[in-house]
């Protein structure tokens, strides 16, 4: 499967990115290169063969879900501008 200009100009439009004429032309030939790559993955035999999310097996590390660092807010409110009822005060915004 090969892309012609046209349809790099027409991918381009969708993506609404403004593209040169030397741009496109120099982009052709890398997309062609891009398909034939995914043409080859199309071509090995996956059967039996798990997905996989990641290369290598990652196990997560479970903790404890325990608040550390809780009931300060008072403390923290201390570093804003304007804190009102407990919370960050922010200017009003209407458009």
């Amino acid at each position: 499967m090969s892309v012609t200009q046209e349809q790099v100009r027409h991918i381009a439009n969708l993506a609404r990115i403004e593209m040169s004429e030397e741009e496109t032309e120099r982009l052709l030939p890398e997309l062609n290169k891009i398909l034939g790559w995914v043409e080859q993955l199309g071509e090995v035999d996956t059967d039996g063969v798990e997905p996989l999310t990641a290369v290598i097996d990652q196990q997560l590390r479970f903790r404890d879900d325990e608040v550390t660092d809780g009931d300060i807010r008072d403390k923290v409110l201390e570093n804003a501008p304007d804190a009102q009822h407990g919370f960050f005060a922010v200017p009003k915004v209407i458009e």
